[in-house]
């Protein structure tokens, strides 16, 4: 799908209903354009990235490639290529999977494209377009920076529902340990794992974005792009942070689970422990032997039955005196 708008200052939106409508008021350079690719397909990618705008065929490649590519930018002089990434997460957090933003960043244009139907940041940034035209003061550099802040945005409710999973994990590990606990422990241990992932790489690209020295960058605006550096780079400690915990977590519920082990154990020895003497004792009274003293006594069988339970009671007060138990 493709959609597309030129931002004239004081004026309202125009939208652009064709690649030719595109080619004029690209040529016109009359305030500034944006481009919007949303679920890319080869032909129609092509013929706008490359009919249009002459992108490097590696630039297109790289939009057009199906697997999972690292956040990157890259410098083509007359405008910048970005890589970035957004997250599409269930309710669970079991899954995180990485959705592809692409950008290319001219003096009076950008372009985005993707192959998910919809990214939320695109959508807010359009709705935003629509009720609000301060956006066309500012440049194509401004609105870049608006899309990527809001992508960026979209990782602190992630942040926030991980820490929430893994204090609800460190409780269960403590008091409860379950195979369930372990589930979520290792699903979330995973999730992380892959924000980091993501994260890391783009960071060094708002790093690059914030310090270099890009014509199609206003100086004023790079404070900007380093507002969302800083933010990823919270982001990032944060989600370190939830990291060491939950590899505690994991301690703690290995550990519970050990200790659990041992009590069960502990019980199970107690018990064997009790029942050997008292065994060994109806054992012999079960001998195949004729006579066996006191077998014929009238109140034999009550007296042993006595001794055995006073033995064994005597066992467990002793076993409790040394804390066994």
């Amino acid at each position: 799908m493709l959609r597309s708008v030129q931002l004239i200052p004081g004026k309202a939106p125009v939208f652009l209903e064709s690649e030719a409508e595109i080619s004029h008021a690209l040529s016109a350079k009359e305030g500034f354009i944006w481009v919007c690719l949303e679920e890319v397909n080869e032909e129609e990618t092509k013929s706008v990235l490359d009919g249009i705008f002459n992108f490097h065929p590696l630039a297109i490649e790289d939009c057009l490639s199906p697997g999972y590519q690292v956040s990157k930018i890259d410098d083509f002089s007359d405008y910048l290529f970005l890589i970035t990434h957004a997250i599409k997460a269930d309710e669970h957090l079991e899954n995180l999977d990485p959705i592809e933003l692409d950008l290319f960043l001219g003096d009076n244009y950008l372009v985005t494209c993707s192959s998910d139907a919809q990214v939320t940041a695109v959508e807010k940034t359009w709705e935003r377009i629509l009720r609000d035209n301060r956006l066309s003061k500012y440049g194509a550099d401004f609105l870049c920076h608006t899309i990527l802040d809001a992508v960026v945005d979209e990782f602190m409710p992630l942040i926030d529902s991980m820490e929430t999973e893994v204090e609800w994990i460190e409780d269960s590990a403590m008091e409860k340990p379950t195979p369930e606990t372990l589930q979520r422990l290792l699903s979330l241990k995973h999730s992380i794992m892959s924000l980091r992932r993501i994260i890391a790489p783009q960071r060094e690209v708002m790093n690059r974005l914030s310090r270099d020295e890009y014509s199609q960058i206003e100086s004023q605006n790079l404070i900007y792009f380093r507002d969302i550096y800083d933010h990823l780079v919270r982001i990032q400690d944060l989600a370190d942070i939830i990291r060491d915990i939950v590899s505690g977590a994991l301690d703690i519920y290995l550990n519970s689970t050990s200790l659990r082990l041992n009590e069960i154990m502990k019980a199970l020895t107690i018990v064997s422990t009790v029942f050997l003497p008292l065994s060994f004792i109806t054992g012999a009274f079960g001998m195949n032997f004729i006579k066996i003293p006191g077998a014929a006594h009238e109140h034999g069988f009550l007296i042993t039955c006595a001794f055995l339970l006073i033995l064994g009671v005597a066992m467990l007060l002793y076993f409790r005196k040394r804390r066994w138990f």
